[in-house]
């Protein structure tokens, strides 16, 4: 009935949104008009605040009339815009609400991330409710409005990011978690009803401003998002990961012509990440910002509601006179916008209310960026109405930009804008917590040219037919059309894409065709030796970057070619070929370099070339999840790298996704991305003690069997386990010698190798929460940015927390609907920092001084599973299977330290023996 009941309310939605926007009445600016106070606002500042300090001189804290919203047509008269240039709002409220980001799919549908909790309060309250949506939108008349929609997914918390992939699918994740998952429409309803999962450890703690966002499918075929310093891609044997530099970026991700990635800072209002593909890590540049470049010019706008206080504002204007706040970006690749625009940079500044226009310069492979319109002292659109938020900025299948405008009163996270500070008071000054709800996107034209209406029903199209867009003059047709292409892995396509790459006169039609044939594994080592020496030097870079792939899965022949590139006469094409030796560590590397650095005087090649032969360590500030290893397990893992190389290479293929044999198949099972690898250590261990034969998941490997190594040492196989559970691709705990013990006596008795379904049956895995599940504790501390915290919050990044000092009897506990088989727990308890300079205190651990660990049947009668001291932030224990119905952590002294230091739980897995027949009991 319950299921039954949520289908009517989304259909109900399905039908509301099919609508023309102008018969819909804007009623929720009228709702936010009529919330606000007739009367002026009383401020009330702290006790502690004292309007007289020199901290509040020269602030206006006189009573203000409240900045109500404006009608979409109303606002659109606020923009300001170079000559020639036109806005029109293309979806708005009530639609929509609360728009981060938009992007298409191959039939042009517009999905929209409503991130609908975002800042409902000065306070944050409610912003991880399970509230928020992605929907999907459509022009059908063509007229160029987005009049009919569906809600696509519904009921999440805070969504990361939409990204389409394939026919009627998207991936998304939300906050706090670590799951990407896949959402398709099976039915054409525009509704997703099929869930799958697409790949996990993308996720990260931290408040919502601060986690991952924009899964962005790269021109390389791999997939990409801020913040996380990793790359994944689907592969027919499972999705791999490979680490990258760092991108030190927030909200915003997009390529140029050339697939080089442009990363969107956040706090520091700039481009993060821009002169170099992200896969080759991170180099520092000088003077890569043009003198200026950090002073933005918006209009006035009066109120003077900037984060960073009186120090960062215009005083006649109330402008904002330093950058701090960006959002969204993008490199405008369209064809229906004066032709000047193509291949520069947008972005938003949602603090100052203004989108950038940003020339890259590049001299000698190095690039500086300009604001286009610093010399006039303006920007390319500005906004007086104060609540214009661009949060991001996207090429449209129309040739035109488009503009994702939140619409919303504060733009700063609710840890920035607590009472008592500047930003909070002038929130309360002009009620600006209470305009939300709303959100519009813009499409800007521009007198020269009318918007494409062509449109796009790609997905009606064969992927040889798909091959002809790869020549449109609108990047969004070019995109598409490659992605869709390789996500067919139709082989059938690959000579006519290798007629495209060697004699298309359009040479970013062949830049894309290279790069089909890279993602359908076609692009071969004699087609790449003729691209070496093309003479368009764009084609050999893209030759280059294409063909590592093929290093990397074992053809080292290419090393010669890197290496004579090396000496290219075009500074980018050199430049190129350092990045990639070093990258691939190809033998010798450095003597070439060294050779290269002292003949070729070129500023990139100088500044480059002295980074790779001079490293530096490269410190992240984002990446607050990662793990450092001891000297014990890096010593293992180096073990672990020497025997992969000398023993499994042959089989398992050099990247871990298996020798290939040729039309798709490989020698072995993947290693690479693998779930099974990456679960519970023991399905490693045993594989590697005992072996395994026969099919996996119904498929056949042509090796057929691997084979035990029970002669080898506890160290050894600790070693091979533990290099594979944390390389290629992998992220996972490392293994220990002696738990190498454990599983090796527990399976003495194990006759032969393993059978798959023998051996999967014999491992725990891990029980995902279920929402019948009932899950309380004696404390619980508020959520980080100051919102109702769940003991539920273990199972993911958000975290559990008691929130004050760990005291004898604070317990947590998790009851059953029905007695459950256990037979393993892990969690970590993340240390609390104390400074991230040099000098710092060491952080706070927050693992349970003493503890004691429950089983009951009843509730009522209970038997210790395990007690001692806590010495480690990640706790792991294996037990024989134990039937349960109340599981329950216990402390069991009281920490008594002049630091507070609670109790925290976070990532909780249980494990059982058979998930499916727990799941199912």
């Amino acid at each position: 009935m319950k299921y039954t009941l949520f289908l009517s309310l989304i259909i109900g939605s399905h039908l509301l949104f099919s609508c023309k926007r102008e018969n819909t009445t804007p009623k929720p600016v009228d709702v936010v008009i009529n919330s606000m106070s007739d009367s002026l606002p009383v401020l009330t500042l702290p006790e502690d605040v004292d309007p007289e300090n020199e901290d509040w001189a020269g602030i206006d804290l006189e009573p203000k009339s409240p900045v109500l919203p404006l009608y979409p047509e109303q606002e659109a008269t606020k923009f300001l815009l170079p000559e020639g240039y036109h806005i029109e709002p293309i979806l708005t409220e009530p639609q929509i609400e609360q728009p981060g980001a938009i992007s298409f799919d191959g039939n042009g549908r517009m999905y929209v991330l409503e991130l609908r909790t975002y800042m409902l309060s000065a306070d944050s309250d409610g912003t991880l409710d399970p509230k928020s949506r992605i929907s999907r939108w459509e022009d059908k008349d063509n007229d160029g409005i987005y009049e009919t929609g569906t809600v696509f997914v519904d009921s999440l918390i805070f969504p990361r990011f939409v990204l389409p992939y394939g026919k009627d699918c998207i991936l998304t994740m939300e906050s706090d978690t670590d799951n990407v998952y896949k959402y398709t429409d099976t039915t054409g309803d525009g509704i997703a009803d099929k869930k799958e999962f697409f790949t996990n450890k993308y996720g990260r703690s931290g408040n919502v401003e601060h986690q991952q966002a924009f899964m962005y499918y790269g021109m390389d075929n791999w997939l990409y998002s801020t913040v996380n310093a990793f790359r994944v891609k689907e592969t027919p044997n499972g999705v791999i990961r490979e680490k990258t530099g760092y991108n030190r970026a927030q909200w915003g991700v997009t390529h140029d012509d050339d697939g080089k990635l442009w990363f969107q800072g956040g706090a520091s209002g700039v481009p993060s990440h821009f002169q170099f593909p992200i896969h080759y890590g991170n180099y520092t540049i000088e003077n890569e910002l043009a003198e200026g470049f950090k002073v933005p010019y918006g209009a006035a706008v009066k109120i003077a509601d900037m984060q960073g206080g009186m120090d960062q504002i215009r005083a006649e204007d109330g402008s904002l006179n330093s950058v701090t706040g960006s959002a969204g970006n993008d490199v405008y690749r369209g064809d229906r916008l004066p032709s000047e625009l193509y291949g520069q940079y947008f972005y938003g500044e949602p603090v100052a209310r203004i989108v950038r226009q940003i020339n890259p310069v590049v001299f000698e492979g190095l690039t500086t960026l300009h604001n286009a319109y610093q010399d006039e002292q303006s920007e390319f659109l500005r906004s007086t109405d104060p609540l214009f938020r661009p949060v991001d900025m996207t090429t449209a299948p129309d040739g035109t930009l488009y503009i994702t405008d939140m619409y919303h009163g504060i733009i700063q996270e609710g840890q920035w804008a607590q009472k008592g500070t500047y930003l909070r008071t002038k929130i309360e000054q002009y009620q600006l917590d209470k305009v939300i709800g709303l959100g519009r996107i813009w499409r800007i034209t521009h007198d020269s040219k009318e918007r494409d209406k062509t449109q796009p029903k790609m997905f009606d199209k064969t992927p040889l037919e798909l091959i002809t867009y790869l020549e449109h003059p609108n990047g969004w047709w070019r995109d598409k059309a490659q992605q869709l292409i390789v996500l067919s892995r139709d082989q059938s396509t690959a000579p006519a894409l290798r007629k495209v790459a060697l004699s298309s006169k359009n040479q970013l039609a062949r830049t894309h065709a290279i790069w089909c044939l890279e993602g359908l594994g076609a692009l071969h080592p004699d087609l790449l030796e003729t691209l070496f020496q093309d003479p368009n030097p764009k084609i050999r870079i893209q030759a280059i970057r294409g063909s590592e792939t093929l290093y990397k899965t074992g053809n080292k022949s290419l090393a010669i070619s890197y290496l004579k590139l090396l000496e290219d006469d075009n500074i980018d094409v050199a430049l190129q070929a350092m990045l990639t030796v070093k990258l691939l560590e190809i033998p010798d590397y450095q003597k070439a370099l060294s050779k290269i650095v002292k003949t070729n005087q070129a500023k990139g090649i100088q500044t480059v070339g002295s980074q790779i032969l001079t490293p530096t360590k490269q410190e992240n500030r984002w990446n607050r999840n990662e793990v450092l290893l001891s000297e014990v397990q890096q010593k293992s893992l180096e073990k672990g790298k020497i025997i992969f190389n000398e023993l499994c290479v042959q089989c398992h293929g050099n990247d871990g996704t298996g020798t290939p044999l040729g039309n798709g198949t490989v020698m072995a099972p993947p290693l690479s991305g693998s779930i099974r690898v990456q679960e519970h250590p023991e399905y490693i261990i045993k594989t590697i003690l005992h072996g395994l034969e026969g099919p996996i998941d119904g498929k056949t490997y042509a090796a057929g069997i691997m084979v035990g190594n029970k002669e080898q040492s506890d160290e050894w196989v600790a070693a091979i386990a533990s290099y594979i559970r944390n390389n290629l691709s992998n992220e996972a705990s490392t293994v220990t010698s002696e738990y190498v013990a454990e599983v090796r006596d527990k399976t003495v008795n194990q006759k032969g190798t393993y059978r798959y379904p023998e051996l999967i049956h014999s491992v725990p895995t891990s029980l995902p929460l279920q929402p019948d599940w009932k899950i309380t504790a004696s404390h619980t501390a508020p959520n980080r940015i100051g919102g109702t915290a769940s003991p539920k919050s273990a199972f993911n990044f958000e975290g559990w927390t008691t929130g004050e000092n760990q005291k004898e009897g604070m317990w947590f506990q998790i009851e059953f609907p029905i007695a459950l088989s256990l037979t393993g727990i892990q969690f970590n308890s993340p240390p609390i920092s104390r400074g991230w300079r040099e000098g710092s205190p060491p952080p706070l651990q927050t693992f349970a001084n003493s503890y004691e660990i429950s089983t009951s049947k009843d509730g009522e009668n209970w038997e210790v599973l395990d007690n001692g001291e806590g010495s480690d932030q990640d706790f792991k224990l294996d037990f024989n299977p134990v039937l349960t119905k109340f599981l329950k952590f216990k402390l069991t002294s009281t920490v008594k330290d002049e630091n507070e230091i609670p109790w925290r739980i976070r990532q909780l897995k249980l494990y059982v023996l058979n998930t499916k027949n727990e799941l199912s009991k």
